[in-house]
C-alpha cells in the first residue's frame, strides 16, 4: 500500500479511498487536472509488477485492463468511499472498517466514515 500511497502523493491525485481485498482491489481516485485514470493505475501496476518481480513474484500480478466508473455531479464521493472500505465487512473478513488493514484514504479518516 504505500506504493499506492507514494503514487498517489507524486501523481498529485485525490486518493479518496483504496481497498486491497484478496483478490482486487477498488480505488476511488482523481488525478490532477490533465491527468488520467487510466495514466495513474498503468503507472501503479507497473510499479507493482517490478516489485513484486523483484521480490522474487512470478507470473502475471494483474489481469489487462481495470473496469472504471466515472462519478457524476450528484454522486456523494464520501458515501462511494464508506461503500468501498465496507467491502472487507461485507465479505466477513472484519466486523468494522476500521480493522481492516489494508484500505484507506488520504482524504477521510476511517473512524469518520
Amino acid at each position: 500500500m504505500a506504493l499506492l500511497l507514494e503514487g498517489a502523493r507524486h501523481a498529485g491525485a485525490t486518493l479518496y479511498a483504496y481497498c486491497v481485498m484478496p483478490d482486487h482491489m477498488h480505488l476511488l481516485v482523481a488525478p490532477r487536472v490533465g491527468e488520467d485514470v487510466s495514466g495513474f493505475v498503468r503507472r501503479f501496476k507497473g510499479r507493482a509488477t517490478r516489485l513484486h518481480r523483484r521480490l522474487g513474484g512470478e507470473g502475471r500480478l494483474w489481469q489487462r485492463g481495470f473496469y472504471d466508473h466515472i462519478l457524476r455531479k450528484e454522486e456523494d464521493v464520501r458515501r462511494i468511499a464508506r461503500y468501498i472500505l465496507g467491502n472487507p465487512v461485507r465479505k466477513g473478513l472484519v466486523q468494522s472498517i476500521v480493522e481492516y488493514p489494508y484500505s484507506g484514504s488520504l482524504v477521510f479518516r476511517k473512524e469518520d466514515l
